[in-house]
């Protein structure tokens, strides 16, 4: 199978950040892409971005939603004909710097709607149409982050829910492989975005401290999805890690 020809992929939080990059990324190699995210005007903000030749659409979607997740790939398998790709990238950080004993139950919930079964909805509908389609078969790209191998102070909610996605990638693609569909996993450190944000100001440490981390460029991760998700699919990178050069992840705590 060409893997250079035209594919069709499935964005989540595409209306801004790393989904807006990959998109972008996307886009530009050819890619027909379905941007999905909860605020239209946002998605609408990215496909304007990627301007007039790309074949892009705007599919508003709550991904805590079953049935907005299903209507998503319902609407990408009649503009495309098909699903080749999942970069299940919607996620939410929560309450920032809240000690564990005064996270409410609200807050938690709100993060594993979004993180975990936001991201399990989406890899479920994906799988559905990628068993079912001719030729049988694509790639799923879950957004996992440094958090799903160290926590930052006063993050439970986030990191449980990416330890979590790291076992959900494992359980897909050990499922996927009689589909020939291929599951791994980005796991993204300090890319500059909204949602990193703090720590471009200066975030807590595990040692108490407040300190400015240094950020990558988005496009940097972006490149990387674009290589991963243009692997034919009899290879696999099945986890990777990005990150700023010299932020505090090795050597943590």
């Amino acid at each position: 199978m060409d893997i250079t020809s035209q594919k069709a992929a499935v964005v989540t939080g595409a209306g801004s950040g790393i989904g807006r990059s990959v998109a972008l990324v996307l886009a530009g190699a050819g890619w027909s892409v379905a941007l999905a995210g909860r605020r239209a005007e946002a998605l609408e903000e990215t496909a304007a971005l990627a301007g007039a030749d790309p074949d892009v659409r705007c599919v508003p979607t709550d991904v805590t939603s079953p049935d907005e997740v299903g209507a998503l790939f319902s609407a990408t398998r009649a503009a495309y004909g098909r699903v080749d790709l999942l970069f299940n990238n919607a996620g939410a950080f929560g309450p920032i710097g809240v000690p564990v004993e005064d996270l409410s139950y609200e807050a938690w919930r709100s993060v594993v709607d979004v993180n975990l079964t936001g991201a399990f909805l989406c890899a479920q509908a994906a799988f559905r149409a990628m068993k079912e389609q001719t030729p049988q078969g694509g790639r799923i790209i879950n957004n996992g982050s440094i958090s799903a191998h160290t926590p930052r102070p006063r993050s439970v909610a986030y990191t449980a829910t990416k330890h979590a996605m790291t076992g959900m990638t494992k359980s897909l693609s050990l499922d996927g492989r009689p589909y020939r569909i291929a599951v791994g996993q980005i796991d993204i450190g300090n890319a500059a975005t909204e949602m990193t944000a703090p720590i471009q100001t200066g975030t807590l440490q595990a040692n108490g401290e407040l300190a400015v981390e240094p950020v990558m460029d988005a496009q940097d991760v972006a490149r990387t999805v674009l290589h991963m998700a243009e692997l034919p699919l009899e290879a696999n990178i099945q986890f990777a890690t990005v990150l700023a050069t010299a932020m505090p992840y090795i050597g943590r705590g």
